[in-house]
């Protein structure tokens, strides 16, 4: 056995240690509904199950009703300080062009935080490691995170504030790339929108301790 871990992570009250290996699990879930859904042609769902065991995060996310036979980017959105992020619905279209954009979310659900990718303990929002739905329109993510080395990279990104689980707001993204989205429908950076269009958003909630 290695030296100990350590690290605080969601929220103050937590504090991962060797110890907390054999601690009971904490349980977080979120029902993801449809957003966008009346012009993409789809209305997405699903579930999410995000469970603490021992030294890891265990991350499911169950989705239908999505774009196709392509990739699709999901996250945990939320503010730095710890104030509650909310899902973004069609009243928050500010621009009135008939889309919820990435960009549209932020006043309620905050900033993107933690991909769910191949490796969300990096941190690294732009990847081509996100899961690609079936033909069917649907896809399974199945992770183990390491909890240390998440909240270290957590840490360094927003100065020392925690994860919260239950202050965040979990996105699903992504329409086929000729899907004649309208330029008004706005992106981060270089990244296209049809990439980033939010498809579905569910409220993160702790459901046993």
């Amino acid at each position: 056995m290695g030296a100990p871990i350590s690290a605080t992570l969601i929220g103050a009250a937590f504090v991962l240690t060797c110890a907390a290996a054999t601690a009971q699990a904490q349980t977080y879930r979120a029902h993801l509904t449809a957003l966008n859904s009346g012009k993409i042609g789809s209305a997405a769902e699903g579930d999410a199950t995000l469970r603490i065991v021992g030294d890891h995060l265990e991350v499911r996310i169950k989705m239908r009703g999505v774009p196709a036979n392509i990739e699709h980017w999901e996250h945990f959105h939320g503010f730095p300080d710890a104030r509650n992020a909310t899902c973004a619905a069609a009243r928050d279209d500010t621009n009135k062009d008939g889309f919820v954009d990435l960009i549209e979310t932020e006043p309620m659900s905050g900033t993107t935080m933690v991909p769910f990718n191949d490796r969300p303990e990096d941190m690294q929002i732009p990847t081509h490691t996100y899961p690609h739905a079936s033909r069917a329109g649907d896809f399974e993510y199945v992770k183990s995170v390491p909890l240390a080395q998440l909240a270290a990279t957590f840490d360094r990104t927003y100065k020392g504030r925690h994860i919260d689980l239950e202050k965040r707001v979990l996105y699903v993204h992504g329409v086929e790339s000729n899907s004649g989205l309208p330029t008004s429908v706005a992106s981060l950076g270089p990244v296209p929108s049809h990439v980033t269009l939010p498809i579905a958003c569910g409220k993160i909630e702790k459901v046993s301790k």
